[in-house]
């Protein structure tokens, strides 16, 4: 299905594993193993579709928080994710990265998942973002601690820092800011997901649980995006006269 205006950048919040379980009466963790299924239909689905970045919220920093039972078994999804899905994402040539800090995850996941994005790295035809252990707050905050050093160090002047020196220190450096952010689940809150990136973002709610996701629930969030008119700050009869990023 072809859209008019696509998104250059969707980010997804996948929210509803753990209820879709729950009203089943299955274990919390049985959701997330469900969720991979859904995961896999977004990411050839957004390819499919010409969207060439997309970023998966797939674990946050405030899930640590979680029962262990829980967060074990995410763990384990994500290394059945990155081992199962690596060959599959160099023959489309997806280039995987990562948002957040790998280095908290348990070894074994952590290697899976750095194995996956080296082996990735020559993809180019769209790029997969998974956001693990990852907070919008954090990394802001690392941000500005990275450039306090550097100008404490004298690399750089307080009048020279701006969004973009600050942008180019976040974990998200890489990516273009999302157009579209997408959650499922029925909550209607971003949860520390790319709160500095997301300012000019389109939002789109599903109550449809992420395990539950397909491709209708994408292309509706599509065409809602294509219905909308991005005025980034201007009128709307100057967005209509004038290209805006």
């Amino acid at each position: 299905m072809a859209h008019p205006n696509l998104p250059r950048h969707i980010a997804i919040i996948l929210d509803g594993n753990g209820r879709w379980a729950s009203t089943r009466g299955l274990p919390r963790p049985k959701g997330h193993e469900e969720g991979l299924k859904a995961v896999r239909l977004a990411v050839r689905s957004c390819r499919e579709r010409g969207i060439p970045n997309l970023t998966l919220y797939a674990f946050s920093v405030a899930n640590w928080a979680r029962p262990k039972d829980e967060i074990d078994g995410l763990m384990r999804v994500c290394l059945e994710f990155a081992e199962s899905e690596r060959e599959e994402c160099i023959r489309r040539g997806v280039a995987v990265q990562v948002i957040g800090d790998l280095d908290e995850l348990p070894t074994l996941t952590r290697r899976a998942v750095e194995h996956m994005v080296e082996a990735t790295r020559g993809g180019t035809a769209m790029t997969l973002a998974l956001a693990l252990s990852y907070g919008g707050r954090r990394d802001m905050v690392n941000a500005m601690r990275t450039l306090a050093a550097r100008a404490q160090a004298g690399l750089v002047i307080p009048e020279e820092i701006n969004e973009a020196s600050l942008r180019s220190f976040l974990t998200t450096s890489e990516l273009p800011d999302p157009d579209l952010i997408v959650r499922t689940g029925g909550e209607k809150r971003l949860s520390d997901f790319l709160l500095y990136e997301s300012a000019y973002a389109e939002l789109f709610f599903s109550d449809v649980l992420w395990p539950d996701f397909d491709e209708s629930v994408l292309d509706q969030a599509l065409a809602a995006y294509g219905r909308r008119q991005r005025r980034y700050g201007r009128t709307g009869e100057q967005a209509g006269r004038v290209a805006v990023p």
